[in-house]
Protein backbone atom coordinates (compact mmCIF):
# COMPACT_ATOMS: atom_id res chain seq x y z
CA UNK A 1 0.00 0.00 0.00
CA UNK A 2 2.98 2.24 0.98
CA UNK A 3 4.69 1.84 -2.45
CA UNK A 4 0.98 3.38 -4.31
CA UNK A 5 0.62 6.32 -1.93
CA UNK A 6 4.29 7.25 -2.96
CA UNK A 7 3.62 6.36 -6.64
CA UNK A 8 0.65 8.26 -6.01
CA UNK A 9 2.71 11.31 -4.93
CA UNK A 10 5.02 11.37 -7.80
CA UNK A 11 1.96 11.88 -10.37
CA UNK A 12 2.02 15.31 -10.45
CA UNK A 13 5.77 15.75 -11.30
CA UNK A 14 5.42 13.06 -14.05
CA UNK A 15 1.90 15.00 -15.01
CA UNK A 16 3.94 18.26 -15.23
CA UNK A 17 6.99 16.52 -17.13
CA UNK A 18 4.79 15.21 -19.68
CA UNK A 19 3.11 18.61 -19.97
CA UNK A 20 6.21 20.43 -20.41
CA UNK A 21 7.53 17.83 -22.99
CA UNK A 22 4.10 18.39 -25.43
CA UNK A 23 3.87 21.61 -25.30
CA UNK A 24 7.37 21.91 -26.37
CA UNK A 25 6.41 19.79 -29.35
CA UNK A 26 4.91 23.17 -30.50
CA UNK A 27 6.54 25.82 -28.89
CA UNK A 28 10.14 24.66 -29.88
CA UNK A 29 13.05 26.74 -28.00
CA UNK A 30 14.92 29.08 -29.95
CA UNK A 31 18.34 28.04 -31.05
CA UNK A 32 21.57 30.25 -31.04
CA UNK A 33 23.88 30.73 -33.68
CA UNK A 34 27.27 29.28 -33.18
CA UNK A 35 28.43 30.50 -36.46
CA UNK A 36 32.51 31.93 -36.02
CA UNK A 37 32.59 30.19 -32.25
CA UNK A 38 35.46 28.44 -31.52
CA UNK A 39 34.83 25.13 -30.31
CA UNK A 40 36.96 22.82 -28.54
CA UNK A 41 36.46 18.61 -28.50
CA UNK A 42 38.42 16.55 -26.64
CA UNK A 43 38.26 13.05 -27.55
CA UNK A 44 36.98 14.04 -30.40
CA UNK A 45 38.71 10.97 -32.76
CA UNK A 46 35.97 8.94 -32.18
CA UNK A 47 32.19 8.40 -31.84
CA UNK A 48 30.37 11.20 -29.78
CA UNK A 49 33.26 13.52 -30.34
CA UNK A 50 33.54 12.92 -33.80
CA UNK A 51 30.13 13.27 -34.91
CA UNK A 52 29.37 16.55 -32.62
CA UNK A 53 32.75 17.79 -34.62
CA UNK A 54 30.74 17.17 -37.90
CA UNK A 55 27.51 19.37 -36.36
CA UNK A 56 29.60 21.89 -35.74
CA UNK A 57 31.54 21.83 -38.82
CA UNK A 58 27.87 22.47 -40.89
CA UNK A 59 27.15 25.06 -38.06
CA UNK A 60 30.39 27.24 -39.92
CA UNK A 61 32.02 26.86 -36.26
CA UNK A 62 35.91 27.44 -35.35
CA UNK A 63 37.02 23.80 -34.82
CA UNK A 64 39.64 23.00 -31.94
CA UNK A 65 39.88 18.90 -31.72
CA UNK A 66 41.69 17.64 -28.72
CA UNK A 67 42.35 13.32 -28.68
CA UNK A 68 45.29 11.38 -27.88
CA UNK A 69 44.70 9.21 -30.94
CA UNK A 70 46.61 10.94 -33.86
CA UNK A 71 45.10 9.18 -36.71
CA UNK A 72 41.14 9.17 -35.41
CA UNK A 73 41.50 13.00 -34.52
CA UNK A 74 42.94 13.60 -38.42
CA UNK A 75 40.63 11.61 -39.78
CA UNK A 76 37.97 13.62 -37.82
CA UNK A 77 39.27 16.87 -39.19
CA UNK A 78 39.74 15.83 -42.60
CA UNK A 79 35.65 15.34 -42.62
CA UNK A 80 35.27 18.58 -41.09
CA UNK A 81 37.75 20.68 -43.16
CA UNK A 82 35.41 19.43 -46.01
CA UNK A 83 32.39 20.60 -44.41
CA UNK A 84 33.95 23.69 -44.92
CA UNK A 85 34.75 24.47 -41.80
CA UNK A 86 38.55 25.55 -40.30
CA UNK A 87 39.98 22.98 -38.26
CA UNK A 88 43.11 22.96 -35.62
CA UNK A 89 44.15 19.52 -34.24
CA UNK A 90 46.05 18.89 -30.52
CA UNK A 91 47.00 15.72 -30.11
CA UNK A 92 46.41 15.50 -26.22
CA UNK A 93 46.11 12.96 -23.64
CA UNK A 94 43.34 13.97 -21.46
CA UNK A 95 44.91 11.57 -18.53
CA UNK A 96 47.88 14.13 -18.20
CA UNK A 97 46.72 17.30 -16.42
CA UNK A 98 50.02 19.28 -17.59
CA UNK A 99 49.64 18.31 -21.08
CA UNK A 100 46.13 19.64 -21.06
CA UNK A 101 47.37 23.08 -19.39
CA UNK A 102 50.15 22.94 -22.25
CA UNK A 103 47.89 22.50 -24.90
CA UNK A 104 45.27 24.99 -23.91
CA UNK A 105 48.42 27.57 -24.11
CA UNK A 106 49.12 26.93 -27.29
CA UNK A 107 45.26 26.90 -28.34
CA UNK A 108 45.03 30.59 -26.96
CA UNK A 109 48.33 31.58 -28.49
CA UNK A 110 47.48 30.14 -31.89
CA UNK A 111 43.89 30.26 -32.46
CA UNK A 112 41.87 32.28 -29.68
CA UNK A 113 39.81 32.04 -26.41
CA UNK A 114 37.61 28.90 -26.78
CA UNK A 115 33.74 30.08 -26.44
CA UNK A 116 32.19 26.63 -26.25
CA UNK A 117 33.96 23.78 -24.20
CA UNK A 118 32.56 19.88 -24.86
CA UNK A 119 34.92 17.87 -22.20
CA UNK A 120 33.77 14.71 -24.10
CA UNK A 121 36.84 12.22 -23.96
CA UNK A 122 36.33 9.34 -21.78
CA UNK A 123 37.54 6.11 -20.75
CA UNK A 124 35.68 2.78 -19.19
CA UNK A 125 37.18 -0.65 -17.89
CA UNK A 126 34.04 -3.49 -17.50
CA UNK A 127 35.13 -5.86 -14.76
CA UNK A 128 34.42 -6.06 -11.02
CA UNK A 129 36.45 -3.69 -8.39
CA UNK A 130 39.27 -6.27 -7.53
CA UNK A 131 39.72 -7.14 -11.02
CA UNK A 132 39.87 -3.26 -11.91
CA UNK A 133 43.41 -2.32 -11.74
CA UNK A 134 44.65 0.55 -9.53
CA UNK A 135 45.98 2.45 -12.68
CA UNK A 136 42.63 1.83 -14.76
CA UNK A 137 40.55 3.65 -11.57
CA UNK A 138 43.00 6.42 -11.37
CA UNK A 139 42.66 7.19 -15.46
CA UNK A 140 38.85 6.59 -15.23
CA UNK A 141 39.04 9.60 -13.38
CA UNK A 142 41.68 11.34 -14.88
CA UNK A 143 40.01 11.37 -17.76
CA UNK A 144 35.84 11.11 -16.88
CA UNK A 145 36.20 14.34 -14.27
CA UNK A 146 39.22 15.81 -13.51
CA UNK A 147 39.85 16.62 -17.37
CA UNK A 148 37.08 18.47 -16.52
CA UNK A 149 38.24 20.43 -13.98
CA UNK A 150 41.93 21.61 -15.88
CA UNK A 151 40.05 22.45 -19.12
CA UNK A 152 37.71 24.46 -17.48
CA UNK A 153 39.83 26.43 -15.10
CA UNK A 154 41.77 26.63 -18.55
CA UNK A 155 38.89 28.04 -20.63
CA UNK A 156 36.48 29.64 -18.31
CA UNK A 157 38.23 32.86 -17.25
CA UNK A 158 38.13 34.37 -21.22
CA UNK A 159 34.39 33.04 -21.09
CA UNK A 160 33.78 34.75 -17.66
CA UNK A 161 35.67 37.85 -18.92
CA UNK A 162 33.42 38.12 -21.76
CA UNK A 163 30.59 37.10 -20.22
CA UNK A 164 30.10 34.60 -23.21
CA UNK A 165 30.69 31.04 -23.52
CA UNK A 166 29.23 27.11 -22.91
CA UNK A 167 30.53 24.60 -21.03
CA UNK A 168 29.43 20.94 -21.70
CA UNK A 169 29.81 18.30 -20.20
CA UNK A 170 29.26 14.42 -21.49
CA UNK A 171 28.44 12.38 -18.58
CA UNK A 172 25.92 9.21 -18.33
CA UNK A 173 22.54 7.70 -17.11
CA UNK A 174 25.57 5.75 -15.20
CA UNK A 175 25.95 8.77 -13.22
CA UNK A 176 22.88 8.52 -11.85
CA UNK A 177 22.15 5.09 -11.28
CA UNK A 178 24.82 2.21 -11.32
CA UNK A 179 25.58 -0.75 -13.36
CA UNK A 180 27.15 -3.66 -11.99
CA UNK A 181 30.96 -3.83 -13.19
CA UNK A 182 31.55 -0.74 -14.08
CA UNK A 183 32.18 0.97 -10.64
CA UNK A 184 34.91 3.19 -11.56
CA UNK A 185 33.01 4.54 -14.64
CA UNK A 186 29.59 5.01 -12.75
CA UNK A 187 31.47 6.61 -10.05
CA UNK A 188 33.59 8.77 -12.37
CA UNK A 189 30.10 9.71 -14.08
CA UNK A 190 28.48 10.89 -10.93
CA UNK A 191 31.20 13.38 -10.18
CA UNK A 192 30.78 14.37 -13.58
CA UNK A 193 27.47 15.27 -13.02
CA UNK A 194 28.19 16.91 -9.96
CA UNK A 195 31.18 18.97 -11.57
CA UNK A 196 28.39 20.29 -13.67
CA UNK A 197 25.88 20.80 -11.11
CA UNK A 198 28.02 22.89 -8.79
CA UNK A 199 29.44 24.86 -11.55
CA UNK A 200 26.20 25.81 -13.18
CA UNK A 201 25.05 26.85 -9.51
CA UNK A 202 28.62 28.51 -9.00
CA UNK A 203 28.31 30.33 -12.24
CA UNK A 204 24.97 31.92 -11.52
CA UNK A 205 26.28 32.74 -7.49
CA UNK A 206 28.79 34.84 -9.59
CA UNK A 207 26.21 36.61 -11.30
CA UNK A 208 28.12 35.48 -14.96
CA UNK A 209 24.98 35.17 -17.01
CA UNK A 210 26.40 35.13 -20.19
CA UNK A 211 28.05 31.47 -19.56
CA UNK A 212 25.71 28.58 -20.20
CA UNK A 213 26.61 25.17 -19.13
CA UNK A 214 24.11 21.53 -20.58
CA UNK A 215 24.83 17.91 -19.53
CA UNK A 216 24.70 15.15 -21.76
CA UNK A 217 23.09 11.89 -19.70
CA UNK A 218 22.46 9.21 -22.14
CA UNK A 219 22.17 5.44 -21.57
CA UNK A 220 24.66 3.12 -22.92
CA UNK A 221 25.92 4.28 -26.54
CA UNK A 222 27.07 1.92 -29.64
CA UNK A 223 30.28 2.89 -29.99
CA UNK A 224 32.29 0.07 -29.45
CA UNK A 225 34.12 1.12 -25.88
CA UNK A 226 31.46 -1.72 -24.08
CA UNK A 227 30.41 -5.17 -26.06
CA UNK A 228 26.57 -5.92 -25.66
CA UNK A 229 26.01 -2.88 -23.45
CA UNK A 230 22.43 -3.42 -21.79
CA UNK A 231 20.83 -1.52 -18.26
CA UNK A 232 17.03 -1.45 -17.71
CA UNK A 233 17.29 2.25 -18.53
CA UNK A 234 15.96 1.01 -22.39
CA UNK A 235 17.84 0.16 -25.44
CA UNK A 236 21.15 0.64 -26.63
CA UNK A 237 21.56 4.32 -28.26
CA UNK A 238 22.74 4.88 -31.66
CA UNK A 239 25.27 7.50 -32.20
CA UNK A 240 23.40 9.90 -34.35
CA UNK A 241 20.61 9.90 -32.04
CA UNK A 242 22.53 10.86 -28.78
CA UNK A 243 24.71 13.71 -30.98
CA UNK A 244 21.44 15.21 -32.60
CA UNK A 245 19.47 15.92 -29.00
CA UNK A 246 23.48 16.58 -27.57
CA UNK A 247 23.49 19.87 -30.31
CA UNK A 248 19.33 20.76 -29.61
CA UNK A 249 20.32 20.65 -26.46
CA UNK A 250 23.58 23.07 -26.66
CA UNK A 251 21.82 25.35 -29.38
CA UNK A 252 18.64 25.85 -27.22
CA UNK A 253 21.22 25.95 -23.75
CA UNK A 254 19.75 23.17 -21.88
CA UNK A 255 21.16 22.31 -18.47
CA UNK A 256 20.56 18.27 -18.92
CA UNK A 257 20.01 16.01 -21.69
CA UNK A 258 18.64 12.75 -20.71
CA UNK A 259 18.60 10.68 -23.63
CA UNK A 260 16.09 8.43 -23.55
CA UNK A 261 13.49 11.25 -21.92
CA UNK A 262 12.28 8.82 -19.67
CA UNK A 263 15.83 8.25 -18.28
CA UNK A 264 14.84 11.69 -15.75
CA UNK A 265 11.87 10.35 -14.55
CA UNK A 266 13.34 6.98 -13.68
CA UNK A 267 16.24 9.05 -11.65
CA UNK A 268 13.49 10.80 -9.90
CA UNK A 269 11.99 8.01 -8.70
CA UNK A 270 15.11 6.28 -7.81
CA UNK A 271 16.05 9.18 -5.50
CA UNK A 272 12.57 9.21 -4.00
CA UNK A 273 12.83 6.06 -2.71
CA UNK A 274 16.31 6.43 -1.62
CA UNK A 275 15.01 9.14 0.30
CA UNK A 276 12.55 7.45 2.09
CA UNK A 277 14.94 4.40 3.43
CA UNK A 278 17.44 6.81 4.59
CA UNK A 279 13.93 8.66 6.34
CA UNK A 280 12.81 4.94 7.66
CA UNK A 281 16.47 3.44 8.36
Amino acid sequence: MKFFLDILRLLPLLIFCSLESFVKLFIPKRRKSVTGEIVLITGAGHGIGRLTAFEFAKLKSKLVLWDINKHGLEETAAKCRGLGAKVHTFVVDCSNREDIYNSAKKVKAEVGDVSILVNNAGVVYTSDLFATQDPQIEKTFEVNVLAHFWTTKAFLPAMMKNNHGHIVTVASAAGHTVVPFLLAYCSSKFAAVGFHRALTDELAALKTTGVKTTCLCPNFINTGFIKNPSTSLGPTLEPEEVVNRLMNGILTEQKMIFVPSSIAFLTILESHFVCQCVREG
